[in-house]
């Protein structure tokens, strides 16, 4: 197998699971938090709980596997592992390097807009640990305000720059030093804190409304073809699958490892935020009396903020809940922006840190300067680029690269050969999933 002979100096995770710790991170975020839940109750706890865990699995044991694989195989990102492919199969680099361009592009743009909201979670934590956000106590019109100033033009020029800071400071000391050193301390925090809520928010009246509400199925509901089209774009989206971000970790791990149980352990254990995230929200919205009929910002920034400066003991809530979103937000970006910033260092050979500074620049510029259609911005991102990303990888090393090099990137490191149904599940069943998420996203107006 041939890879990038450019890169074999590169920084990389110094354990596996290092490794497995920073794809969670990659993978934990947003989605899981303000998305995962409104779908859970919008659609009726068990009735999408079944088709979501049914696409993890899916997706899991398909996309995953294969873009680690790409990025391992490559040694590089998104261009260079493109490349790879159509050198192995047209004899020609070029062609592969180009197409990868646009994985690349999507990252940078996904964590552009990511930056803007960690803008906003940055001030809520802020908030949340000075007294500012108990200080709106239930009155809306505060608390839309609050936000609505916050998600404005210029609104959180402040917040952004700490979010970028934060970022480039830890990303600067490289993959070892920095992203996989900062996850390990972030991810298990991030568990802790959000279980610890978890049983805090058990023991509160009326919450047992919500459990009662995550545990319903309802048969019919199952039988509504836009039941499984959300399904699987959330498992999509919140697998982290978008033929960037999973591509570059890849890149970073070593030959020794085993793909498919990193994979695996990946899967497992960002459902299991999904899970935590819901079973916290859900029951406190319960035991607050409001529905979780909204998504998106709304729901982190005004029906929860309410909900929990209502609760006993309301400001630690707040404290813990978006200490804990921050650390989530923290680690998806992170991996949003390493595909670029590996990027100028393959393409340019820049060093680490100069590398790190330019896209960093790049990033706060444009999120100062899209505040205010920062949803729309990530509309787009998320409903076109990021599954277009996800099914070019698919297609370069499912159907580009081929079955003799797919069976061989796979498997070097496991445990044990992987069993002959992966490469047919992959290149048919996978490939048009994400071909569908594409089609169905764009169609519906976003499934992520």
């Amino acid at each position: 197998m041939k890879t990038n002979d450019s890169m074999q100096d590169r920084d990389g995770f110094r354990s596996r699971g290092g490794f497995i710790i920073a794809c969670i991170g990659s993978a934990v975020g947003m989605g899981n938090i303000w998305r995962f839940p409104t779908l859970v109750s919008s659609w009726g706890g068990l009735t999408f709980l079944i088709p979501y865990f049914l696409f993890v699995i899916l997706i899991g044991s398909t996309g995953v596997i294969g873009e680690y694989a790409l990025g391992r195989a490559g040694g590089a990102g998104p261009m260079g592992s493109f490349g790879m492919c159509t050198e192995l199969r047209y004899g020609n680099r070029k062609i592969g390097e180009r197409i990868g361009y646009l994985p690349i592009l999507g990252s940078l743009a996904l964590a552009i807009g990511y930056t803007c909201v960690m803008g906003w979670i940055f001030k809520y934590t802020f908030m949340a640990f000075s007294g500012g956000m108990m200080a709106m106590g239930q009155d809306m019109d505060a608390i839309v305000g609050t936000f609505n100033g916050t998600a404005a033009s210029w609104g959180a020029n402040l917040w952004i720059i700490v979010a970028i800071l934060v970022s480039f400071a830890i990303m600067s000391f490289g993959i070892s030093g920095g992203i996989e050193r900062a996850n390990k301390v972030m991810m298990p925090v991030l568990f802790l804190l959000f279980l610890g809520l978890g049983v805090y928010i058990f023991l509160l009246p009326g919450a047992s409304e919500g459990y009662r509400y995550i545990l319903t199925l309802n048969p019919a509901g199952l039988l509504d073809p836009k039941l499984w089209i959300y399904a699987f774009g959330q498992a999509f989206f919140s697998l982290s699958v978008a033929g960037n971000g999973s591509v570059i970790y890849g890149s970073y791990l070593s030959k020794k490892e085993c793909i498919p149980s990193s994979a695996r352990n990946v899967a497992m254990f960002d459902t299991l935020a999904a899970l935590l995230a819901a079973f916290v929200i859900i029951p406190a919205m319960a035991a607050g009396g409001a529905a979780l009929n909204e998504g998106g910002p709304g729901l982190m920034f005004i029906y929860l903020v309410n909900v929990i400066n209502g609760m006993p003991g309301g400001r630690i809530v707040g404290m813990v809940f978006f200490l804990c979103v921050s650390f989530a937000g923290i680690s998806s970006i992170i991996n949003l922006y390493e595909a670029p910033v590996a990027f100028l260092q393959e393409k340019f050979r820049l060093k680490r840190v100069p590398a790190t500074a330019t896209i960093h620049v790049i990033g706060c510029g444009i999120a100062l300067c899209i505040q205010a259609i920062v949803s729309q911005w990530m509309d787009v991102v998320s409903i076109y680029i990021c599954p277009l990303g996800a099914l070019l990888a698919a297609i370069m090393f499912f159907w580009v690269a081929g079955k003799k090099f797919v069976l061989e990137s796979v498997n070097e490191g496991a445990r044990k050969p992987i069993g002959k149904w992966y490469y047919p599940l992959s290149k048919y069943v996978y490939c048009a999933c994400a071909l569908i998420a594409l089609v169905a996203g764009a169609a519906l107006g976003g499934i992520g």
